[in-house]
């Protein structure tokens, strides 16, 4: 009984790995094609945020070194926030600077169709346009293993 109360406590804990088509949706950032499916051939890292979301403001800076790190390896990180009033948003991001793409999704569309459960929520999106990895949540003590995920999928042929 043991044991099987501790492997079900592993594997809630374990980010989830599949492959899964990643939803389409458009894309404002000036530096960036017209929709996420023109990213093939790229990494894509999705993380839904809100500005009074603790978690989701912790991540930002270890977003910002895996982009500055790998974006000459072919990495793209977009950061869509879900406030309702993207003021709060553009003042937290006045604040740190991102060079990465920020996305609005204030009626949350995009998010429903992530079937989004919680913030902050992650998607990596391999360069066929497969989601490989999903995490709830941002972690501190888990940063190398996301950095893993991201230097694999870089790492993996077309």
């Amino acid at each position: 009984m043991i044991r099987a109360v501790v492997f079900l406590c592993v594997l809630l804990f374990q980010p989830v790995s599949f492959a899964q088509t990643a939803t389409d949706f458009l894309l404002h950032s000036p530096n960036l094609p017209d929709k996420l499916s023109d990213l093939k051939g790229k990494v894509v890292y999705v993380d839904f945020w809100a500005s009074w979301c603790a978690p989701c403001r912790l991540s930002f800076p270890w977003m910002e070194k895996m982009y500055q790190q790998h974006k000459d390896d072919g990495l793209i990180v977009i950061a869509i926030n879900l406030d309702n009033d993207s003021e709060q948003a553009k003042k937290f991001l006045s604040s740190i600077q991102p060079s990465f793409a920020i996305e609005y999704d204030p009626d949350g569309d995009i998010a429903q169709q992530y079937k989004l459960t919680g913030m902050p929520s992650s998607y990596v999106i391999d360069k066929q346009g497969q989601i490989r990895f999903k995490h709830q949540g941002f972690f501190v003590n888990k940063q190398q293993a996301y950095e893993q995920e991201l230097t694999t999928l870089l790492n993996e042929m077309e």
